[in-house]
């Protein structure tokens, strides 16, 4: 699993102009599945993303979680993270997971996560999203 953490101001998601999903302060995620992630990699990642120290504390240092400010967590399904870019002038997807592993394996992270913590919307899996964001930081964290 490949993520990309960002730190945000306010982030949100459409798909055929509609906003399906908004948040202000906390992460958005985007979340690459590949064909090795399972459901129990899906959950503990997820408490990592909860946990993860990416927010100023009093003294200007990343010592605060999602958790400790009580942000809001927005995950988006997407693809093209679990590209292979080493080699070539084009991507390749071997490594990424088949659409309905993908879409199993993001589901549960979606729930996994509200089952956790009540601050969480997400993208829609499979969809064409635009996605709006204010990087606050800028700061932004691959996970892997």
């Amino acid at each position: 699993m490949i993520t990309l953490l960002q730190r945000v101001s306010a982030a949100s998601v459409y798909v055929a102009g509609q906003c399906i999903a908004s948040i202000n302060t906390g992460i958005l995620v985007l979340v690459g599945v590949e064909a090795i992630d399972t459901e129990e990699i899906a959950r503990k990642f997820v408490s990592r993303l909860l946990n993860y120290r990416v927010f100023s504390d009093s003294e200007g240092k990343m010592n605060l979680s999602l958790l400790d400010v009580q942000g809001s967590l927005l995950l988006v399904p997407q693809f093209t993270l679990a590209a292979n870019t080493r080699k070539g002038r084009r991507p390749s997807f071997a490594s990424a997971a088949p659409p309905a592993q993908a879409e199993l394996i993001y589901q549960t992270m979606i729930d996994a996560a509200r089952n956790s913590y009540p601050k969480v919307k997400s993208g829609q899996f499979g969809a064409d999203m635009q996605v709006k964001l204010v990087n606050d930081g800028p700061v932004s964290f691959i996970l892997d």
